[in-house]
């Protein structure tokens, strides 16, 4: 394994999804929230089915869990995933916006033990979620007010728990189409569903675009080719070389980018509140995955385990790791991307 290879991969993901919320917040300026969304979307489609096809792969779903698959993908990681993540972030700033989505690793076991027969959650674990709402809560009250950043965070809260639960169904399709293949389907049924509410919402009209800039145009391409195709391209290379674990990792890597680029570029404030906020959910994701953690850094210092990975935990379908994963013991293991995402499923930046 390249060292120097793994620290660059995972530091050029860290880029790409970090900042994806400033490329949001400029985006935003002219843009209504879910068109913006569509467009973003309308983009990465193109370039995933482009990839397809150069590839030479299967794209056409031959079973019905393969049909199941793209509902969940289009519907639940993508539509309605980003279209509460950008109506969310045009009430509060990229930097918050990151940091909420930062949860979605911690509210993912809690809905697979419903989900997944075998799964169950250690006390750690939910411990874990309760430090990290505790962190939402600490960010949400940031200033004293509980007018628009409140409702901004509670849009943002759906967004994270659309995502985590789309991961935890689509754990349980046993879908015979590749990953790229479905992200693909997912990317051009979530921008079609994206482009349907648009038309529905009140607020949003197609005259619009009319208002759009060159920096907003600047924006979609950015998210459309860097954020979402690079940032997928990146996270499974990733995720190859270095498992689930530590690919997981990325979630709080990406917000620090946020915060630093939001404040460079934006001129974003930072509060103290927002930073114990980002801090406990650090905190409950540690503890959500302490285990795991342990087995993977224990050696590392010389303490703790040092046995090989109990058989069972990388699951036939290399694509699962994106969700959730229970080894031999039955514990749960996480590796949620972005968002954003995420074998199988849309990043959740």
């Amino acid at each position: 394994m390249n060292v120097n290879r793994d620290v660059f991969l995972f530091a050029a993901l860290a880029v790409a999804w970090g900042t994806a919320f400033t490329a949001i917040e400029i985006g935003l300026e002219s843009l209504p929230p879910i068109l913006f969304a569509a467009l973003r979307f309308d983009v990465a489609a193109v370039v995933f089915a482009g990839i397809v096809l150069a590839m030479g792969l299967e794209w056409r779903p031959r079973t019905n869990a393969d049909w199941i698959a793209i509902g969940v993908g289009g519907g639940l990681l993508v539509g309605a995933h980003f279209a509460l993540l950008f109506l969310g972030q045009s009430y509060v700033s990229s930097a918050v916006s990151a940091i909420v989505m930062s949860l979605i690793p911690i509210l993912t076991p809690p809905l697979a033990l419903a989900v997944l027969p075998r799964a169950r959650v250690r006390a750690p674990a939910v411990l874990g979620l309760v430090v990290g709402l505790a962190g939402i809560v600490a960010i949400a009250t940031a200033g004293g007010s509980l007018d628009g950043q409140a409702l901004g965070i509670g849009l943002l809260l759906a967004a994270a728990l659309s995502f985590a639960v789309g991961s935890v169904i689509l754990e349980r399709t046993e879908r015979t189409l590749s990953t790229m293949s479905l992200q693909a389907w997912a990317m051009a049924v979530g921008a079609v569903l994206l482009h349907a509410l648009s038309l529905a919402h009140p607020g949003e009209h197609i005259a619009s675009m009319s208002a759009a800039t060159p920096a907003t145009v600047g924006a979609i391409a950015y998210l459309g080719l860097v954020s979402t195709a690079g940032g997928f391209l990146l996270y499974f290379a990733l995720l190859e070389r270095v498992g689930a674990t530590e690919a997981s990792l990325i979630n709080y890597a990406a917000p620090v980018v946020a915060v630093v680029v939001g404040w460079v570029v934006l001129g974003e404030a930072v509060t103290l509140t927002t930073i114990v906020g980002f801090a406990l959910i650090l905190v409950g994701f540690a503890l959500c995955k302490i285990d795991t953690l342990w087995k993977t850094a224990g050696p590392v210092v010389g303490y703790g385990p040092s046995r090989p990975p109990v058989s069972g935990v990388v699951p036939a379908d290399p694509c699962a790791e994106n969700g959730v994963v229970v080894d031999g013991d039955g514990n749960v293991f996480v590796a949620v991307p972005s968002a954003d995402t995420r074998c199988g499923a849309p990043a959740a930046d």
